[in-house]
């Protein structure tokens, strides 16, 4: 698929609209004014990421329980490799660290950001 693929810009669009509470609190608490560019529900090849920063090729996944089937497991997997092997690195957070640890979980982000910058 194409990015210009309209039922994937469709979804996108959606998914934006209606962002789960831990993705709103990471987005509007830390990325949306971040000094990198970061795109939320960004669709990049057949897939739609979470939170996306074009400098760094890094995306970021808040996973929920469903994330953690057999089932889930299995698809994020292989995602994962294809984003991989389009250079994308995949950072992927609980849910419940956002609700629990949100502090952590923007110093967690701020040393990837850093590590990338610095390599």
């Amino acid at each position: 698929m194409k990015l210009t693929d309209p039922k994937i810009l469709s979804n996108a669009r959606g998914l934006r609209k209606n962002m789960t509470p831990q993705e709103k609190k990471l987005w509007y608490q830390f990325l949306k004014n971040h000094p990198l560019h970061w795109y939320r529900q960004r669709p990049v090849a057949h897939y739609i990421l979470d939170f996306y920063c074009p400098t760094l090729r890094l995306a970021i996944e808040l996973d929920g329980s469903q994330h953690y089937s057999d089932e889930g497991l299995k698809y994020d997997e292989r995602r994962s490799e294809i984003l991989n092997e389009k250079g994308i690195n995949i950072v992927r957070i609980l849910n419940k660290d956002v609700d629990n640890n949100f502090i952590n979980v923007c110093e967690y982000i701020n040393a990837i950001i850093s590590e990338k910058m610095n390599a």
